[in-house]
């Protein structure tokens, strides 16, 4: 290739040319598009390049061919027949020719040739492979003549800019940082190469592995250039099929419902599960021999998985080759104890695990668990239980010995708060149930952490991890907490046919200023309701264990009733007031909670629509609102006994909680009455996620003065009594189960006599007016279903539930039955006589029924499901609900809906 004489010959520097040019692409670079493919075939990609990502003007992208450059060869010296062979040339200088960037001391140190050297076509062999090697050069040629060597190169281009193109899956901030070129860099198709393989892994992880790369570059001015990456992202490669060959006792569906891979199917369309992913392969592996190995199949293995990927790249066939073996049955059970306080023979006959019972490695883990946290309990923190086993193949049984070494008592040396950056150390410090110096105790520990946890400031998966202190009886706990968002911001709305459209804000934060305390703004607003309410609360009174309460609002309600199709307001009221609550802990579980309530409750009518002679009319208002009309101060003391085992408040999945509370209006004010109620709840995990819960509340108030000597007018107020409905039974409108009035009106009638007319049936037009009852139960049966990890990556927790409830148990009140009502000839207002003041008829302006319905107390039950749902607004809730028993009254409605958000 290189002339071994004083010159290059026409057929060597023709040789030259023609080596140079397979060395590397020619100055614009152009060669045959190679594509670099998920699987490294080099086929070409299918996808347009879209537009480039920034508004610069950029000229015609050439693809980079990324096959290995050739490597510079001696060629074969010419033969020539009538010249002897050329003597042999010291060579006197060495010069560069066409460097721009790179100074020519910086090149000849990149070549073994040096002056005063005996040229050769081996050394000039050689300075072409050292140059070729740095990659800093397109183009490299050679000349000597009579020991003059002149070296001239055209060097790489540098990088103006990198471009992506095509990549909608991953964006430009997780595929830039990966790759090792960048502006200013000089450009070698090595780094392009594996900046091609490093995008495709890329999309590897995210399981599209028919993605494809194409890099191609734009010469610009001053042996610069833009680096292009067209990217063909393709689909996510799924799991086609799941295959399982040696299975004979279990099928292939149940051992597949395992795994955490799933089948792509349709209804698994939310499911992230039907993705590959190498890891999880070997993890299905370890939940396949986890599930033998609970059904006593002990000599379980796993001989072979492989995956296959299909022909279009676009799924995976994974199969499994899986060995049985036998089944296994416990034999002896035994525990030896090292440990003074624990006696071997009265631990195992507590176990569990018994002697012929189908062997259970779950069972057995679960054994060391329970007894490492008995021991724990007592203060052996670092106790050791190992189970030994001895497996008999001859009679099938599989024999465990619980070994417990012997180990110190161990005491708390120091507890550390990590990782808080807004709460106070001691907000949770107090939560700890050890301090420095107490005997370890784990079951002091599991409850400190669920504590911890009921705070709702930190993370929900958070545990207080031990660590071995200054001496092996010294341990050093941590609560390594991770802060999440305390505030939250609650909208919700729904719509009512009593009601119309409702809207419900409230603005909490929980940790206030990161002292653990909460303060709050919330209130409704409603075609006919509308309150506000403020709230405080310190749990630790001065850094001790009591806590206080303040709660301050204004409620208003606004009823209503129909005239000719019109809905117009009846009555209003309005309550205002201040709550003063202190509570103490009795026990770890147990706390008692006081308080003071001052209410001022106003109750109005209309005067010019619903009074007659001055006088609320029992046919305009009805007896039941005439009687709940005046101002009454209420001033009330009571308490609540609160037990609480649950495992998190904001999210119980197990425990129990019941509060008993009480109430006696009657200290001042001018309402007297006793009430009592309840509120009990136990969660149960059920397996596998799943959560089941039952709920249950009820309450009785007596009032402790008569009002009246009328047996249809009820001791206990209005205002004062139980109420039912939405949200507290889902199925059933707002207040809309209980004692209730309805008026019917009738269209069509005769205005002069009243006679005839059609009842509506239509209830919207009727008016529905709930008068609560002095006794009230409510059930609550729920199942929180738990879907896959899609599904959960995007917050979906669905649930199935049953209701129950009902209010009952009211004075009767007097109802007018089928009425009618006139308008005044002479003065136009509304009268129940049918003649004016001048002897003239009067005109029938309504007739209607009032009926009194839904005293009852058989159960209003209904049925349904509901979502929870993490949404980018905010939390977001959906019910659908179907009443199965209701009583004549009772209002249905199906849907209702909430949505919220955090900050």
């Amino acid at each position: 290739m290189i002339a071994a004489n004083t010159g290059l010959t026409a057929r060597n520097a023709t040789r030259l040319v023609v080596t140079a040019a397979v060395l590397l692409a020619s100055t614009s670079l152009v060669s045959a598009p190679v594509l670099a493919q998920a699987a490294g075939t080099g086929a070409e990609a299918a996808a347009k390049a879209p537009k480039p990502p920034k508004p610069q003007k950029r000229g015609k992208a050439v693809p980079i061919s990324l096959d290995e450059p050739a490597k510079p060869v001696a060629a074969a010296p010419a033969p020539v027949q009538s010249a002897p062979a050329a003597p042999a040339v010291a060579i006197r200088s060495i010069t560069i020719e066409g460097a721009q960037r790179l100074e020519s001391d910086t090149i000849l140190s990149y070549i073994r040739m040096r002056v005063g050297d005996v040229y050769s076509q081996s050394s000039a062999d050689q300075v072409l492979k050292d140059l070729y090697a740095t990659e800093l050069f397109t183009d490299v040629q050679l000349r000597n003549v009579d020991g003059a060597v002149s070296i001239s190169v055209k060097e790489n281009p540098v990088v103006n800019r990198i471009i992506l193109e095509g990549n909608k899956r991953l964006k430009e901030d997780k595929i830039l940082p990966e790759i090792k070129l960048a502006a200013r860099q000089i450009f070698t198709r090595s780094k392009v190469r594996a900046d091609v393989a490093r995008i495709i892994e890329l999309y590897k992880r995210q399981g599209r592995f028919a993605a494809s790369v194409e890099p191609k570059m734009v010469m610009l001015d001053q042996n610069r250039v833009d680096i292009v990456f067209e990217i063909t992202e393709g689909p996510k490669s799924k799991v086609r099929q799941i295959n399982i060959i040696g299975n004979e006792t279990f099928k292939d569906g149940q051992l597949r419902s395992e795994m955490v891979t799933k089948q792509s199917r349709i209804f698994r369309v939310f499911s992230s599960g039907t993705s590959y992913d190498p890891d999880r392969l070997a993890f299905d592996q370890q939940k396949l021999r986890q599930f033998y190995l609970t059904k006593g199949y002990a000599d379980f293995r796993v001989v072979s998985a492989v995956a296959e990927l299909t022909p279009d790249k676009r799924d995976f066939i994974i199969t499994y080759v899986v060995e049985e073996g036998k089944r296994y049955k416990f034999g002896d059970v035994k525990v030896e104890s090292q440990l003074r306080d624990f006696d071997g023979e009265k631990l195992a006959a507590r176990l569990p695990l018994h002697k012929n019972d189908w062997y259970n490695a779950k069972l057995v883990e679960d054994t060391v668990d329970s007894l490492t946290e008995t021991v724990g309990s007592f203060g052996y923190a670092f106790a050791d239980v190992r189970p030994d086993f001895n497996r008999n193949k001859d009679d099938l049984t599989m024999s465990v010995t619980f070994r417990m070494a012997e180990a110190p008592r161990v005491y708390v040396e120091r507890v550390d708060v990590n990782g808080n950056t807004l709460t106070q150390d001691k907000v949770v410090r107090r939560e700890f149930r050890l301090a420095e110096g107490d005997a370890f105790n784990s079951f002091q520990i599991k409850r400190s952490s669920n504590r911890i946890k009921s705070l709702g400031y930190f993370q929900e998966k958070f545990e207080i991890e031990q660590k071995p202190g200054a001496a092996n009886d010294r341990i050093l706990l941590e609560a390594n907490v991770e802060e999440k968002p305390t505030g939250q911001l609650q909208l919700s709305a729904g719509f009512s046919s009593l009601e119309s459209f409702i809207f419900q804000a409230s603005i909490q934060q929980n940790n206030f200023r990161g002292r653990g305390q909460t303060i709050g703004l919330s209130g409704d607003v409603s075609r006919y309701s509308k309150s506000v309410q403020v709230s405080f609360t310190e749990p630790y009174v001065f850094d001790k264990n009591v806590s206080l309460g303040v709660d301050v609002y204004r409620r208003d309600y606004n009823s209503f009733n129909y005239y000719n199709s019109n809905r117009n307001t009846t009555y209003k009221q309005s309550t205002t007031g201040f709550q003063v609550r202190a509570g103490v802990p009795l026990s770890e579980y147990v706390s008692l909670i006081g308080r003071y309530t001052l209410n001022l409750d106003n109750v109005t009518l209309d005067q010019a629509t619903y009074y007659l002679n001055g006088q609320c009319s029992i046919y305009l208002a009805g007896r039941y609102l005439c009687d709940a009309i005046g101002k009454r101060v209420s001033s009330m003391i009571g308490t609540s006994l609160v037990y609480d085992t649950l495992d998190n408040r904001m999210r119980p999945t197990k425990g129990v909680s019941f509060v008993l509370g009480a109430d006696v209006a009657g200290l001042g004010g001018s309402v007297r009455y006793a009430r009592i109620t309840a509120n009990a709840a136990r969660y149960f995990p059920v397996g596998k996620g799943f959560v089941f819960s039952l709920r249950g509340e009820g309450g009785a108030i007596k009032a402790l003065s008569s009002r009246s000597t009328d047996p249809s007018i009820d001791d206990v107020r209005l205002t004062d009594r139980f109420f039912l409905g939405e949200p507290q039974i889902r199925g059933f409108d707002i207040r809309a189960v209980g004692p209730r009035v309805l008026r019917k009106y009738y269209t069509g009638f005769d205005t002069t006599s009243g006679a005839g007319g059609t009842l509506t049936t239509d209830r919207n037009q009727w008016a529905d007016d709930a008068i609560g009852g002095r006794y009230y139960y409510l059930g609550h049966a729920e199942l929180e279903i738990p879907l896959g990890s899609g599904a959960r990556e995007l917050g979906l927790r669905p649930s199935i539930f049953m209701d129950a409830g009902a209010v009952f148990g009211i004075a009767h009140p007097t109802t007018s039955g089928t009425t009618l009502l006139y308008q005044d000839a002479v003065t136009g207002s509304t009268t129940t006589s049918p003649t004016a003041s001048n002897g003239k008829p009067n005109t029938v302006i309504q007739k209607f029924d009032e009926v009194f319905l839904g005293d009852s107390p058989k159960p209003r039950i209904s049925v349904g499901i509901g979502v929870n749902w993490n949404s980018p607004f905010g939390p977001f809730r959906i019910d659908f609900a179907k009443n199965l028993s209701k009583v004549e009254g009772d209002k249905p409605k199906s849907f209702t809906f909430n949505v919220g958000t955090q900050f």
